[in-house]
């Protein structure tokens, strides 16, 4: 470990020389200068000592600036935000991503951009789900920009996951409905089906049936989705749910269709309940052959045949 730091020191020291002026070098070598402070940070690296690896790479950022290699001053940046997180310090780490994300997109390099939000999400996500949405909607707006939108749906789909998980269900039914909407652009049919139950799950969580119900029939129009399982699992939710008929809704909410989706959602339907709900129950009959006891109607029969839904 010794030997590292010494060796990171040596190529620091090599870094100032080349950036020294004389009578015969009028301008500093920045190039020359990143190079070793970019070895530098790597010596601290291999030794642990990120702290210093952090101030080496943002030397390494500086003069690849000043030499104009944006680039490359954008991911010793980003190298710097590693050490960050190294040391635990996720905040200090996804500023200095997203400092060096926007300096991706004004390098021309947009999709380096919302890659690097993208990783930082994640890296976020178990520290605070509120800048991991932020990060994710960032890296979507990139890719949308660029017209990426399988890519930029993807991201989407991560915040919205995690704003239904915060409970941020309004927001989450908007992101939803764009995310579809993109999906539906690049004729990605299948998943529009899936975002359809997610929007109506979500929905009906904010009490609004009638936006549920909307989402469905505006759906009608997407290819194979009249008749599909997905519609009629959610034609026979919403049933249900109109009816107040909980027997209903716990069948589909409980149906493989909605418990294998990403888990917010199969939490959403798993604890869906329908307000002022009660389960349709067959009417107890009298004894048989009891006095005046009323015969059962044929409807009754009708209504319940085949016992408990």
């Amino acid at each position: 470990m010794a030997s590292k730091i010494n060796e990171a020191h040596e190529h620091i020291a090599k870094a100032e020389k080349n950036l020294k002026t004389s009578m015969t070098k009028w301008k500093p070598d920045f190039d020359s200068a990143a190079s070793e402070y970019a070895k530098a940070a790597v010596c601290f690296k291999n030794a642990k000592q990120f702290e210093q690896a952090k101030d080496a790479y943002l030397k390494e950022a500086e003069y690849h600036t000043e030499n104009k290699a944006l680039f490359h001053a954008a991911k010793a940046i980003e190298q710097a935000g590693m050490m960050m997180k190294d040391l635990k310090k996720m905040p200090e780490a996804i500023q200095y991503i997203e400092k060096a994300s926007m300096i991706y997109v004004e390098n021309g390099t947009p999709d380096t951009a919302a890659m690097a939000l993208d990783r930082a999400g994640k890296l976020i996500e178990p520290v605070s789900l509120e800048k991991a949405v932020d990060l994710y909607q960032q890296a979507a707006g990139v890719f949308e920009n660029e017209d990426r939108l399988r890519q930029s749906a993807e991201l989407l789909g991560k915040a919205s996951r995690l704003l239904v998980r915060l409970r941020r269900l309004d927001e989450a039914a908007t992101a939803l409905q764009k995310e579809k909407n993109m999906y539906k652009d690049i004729e990605n049919y299948p998943t529009c089906f899936k975002k359809t139950t997610a929007q109506v799950l979500v929905h009906l969580h904010r009490n609004d049936f009638v936006a549920a119900d909307k989402c469905v029939r505006e759906s009608y129009s997407l290819p194979g989705y009249s008749g599909s399982e997905d519609c009629v699992a959610m034609e026979t939710l919403l049933q249900g749910y109109d009816e107040q008929d909980e027997d209903q809704v716990h069948r589909v909410c409980n149906s493989a269709l909605l418990k294998y989706m990403d888990n917010d959602y199969a939490k959403l339907a798993i604890s869906l309940k329908v307000p002022g709900g009660g389960a349709k129950k067959k009417t107890a009959k009298p004894p048989q052959g009891g006095a005046g006891a009323p015969a059962a109607s044929a409807e009754d029969d009708d209504d319940y045949e085949g016992g408990l839904c």
